[in-house]
């Protein structure tokens, strides 16, 4: 089964369950608005955010796979990145007198520089841009987010599909490895990036990789 293929039936069984989740409750709300963040209710648990097949027996070897992921640990990383980058925008808007409510849309651009979309006056945008692109720590942050916030969002979506109507994603399977020792982030946002890549190398249609049209949004849905 080529790449392609696999991505096209996971995206068909993910139209099908968030059909049936509509006709059933009159709303999706599987899918995530807002970044993850480590520290939330649902990240307490370790057990509650590891998978458990609903419908299929313990012998399904794609069952027994996805339990390998522990989606705690993963949130815990991400969340870290997370709240540095929030923490940095909140002091630049401190800094720049501005209200602390102001929406920033933060992006990259196609050579790779930090950019602002704001309601705030050009000059103040053009210093705060300045700013963050003269800061390595923020930088590094935010290109670490640009690669992993999509992946985990892919993974945690995949699994509470999953775990609420049996849907198994072949993408996901993919993903991860039989040997536990392979399942570090890093190693899934890398198979991740790759697979997305070969798929819009064979259909240039789909999405490439995971930075391409990756934003960071503070006071505002993403």
């Amino acid at each position: 089964m080529s790449l392609l293929t696999s991505l096209i039936q996971a995206s068909a069984q993910f139209q099908q369950a968030m059909g049936k989740h509509q006709r059933a409750a009159g709303t999706a709300t599987d899918t995530p608005t807002k970044p993850l963040v480590a520290g939330s209710e649902a990240d307490n648990s370790v057990d509650s955010d590891r998978f458990t097949p609903s419908g299929e027996s313990s012998s399904d070897n794609n069952g027994l796979k996805s339990r390998r992921l522990v989606m705690s640990e993963y949130k815990q990383t991400v969340g870290q990145d997370l709240a540095f980058v929030r923490d940095t925008l909140r002091h630049k808007l401190a800094e720049y007198n501005l209200p602390p409510a102001t929406a920033l849309n933060v992006s990259k651009d196609d050579s790779g520089l930090v950019q602002i979309s704001s309601k705030i006056p050009e000059e103040v945008r053009t210093r705060i841009e300045s700013d963050l692109n003269n800061s390595k720590n923020f930088k590094d942050a935010f290109n670490r987010l640009s690669v992993s916030e999509p992946t985990l969002h892919f993974m945690d979506n995949a699994l509470k599909l999953n775990q609420a109507y049996g849907v198994n994603n072949s993408l996901l399977d993919m993903l991860v490895s039989e040997n536990k020792q392979f399942n570090g982030l890093q190693d899934l946002i890398h198979r991740y990036d790759t697979l997305r890549r070969s798929a819009s190398a064979e259909q240039p249609g789909m999405p490439g990789s995971n930075t391409s049209h990756y934003a960071f949004n503070l006071n505002t849905q993403a």
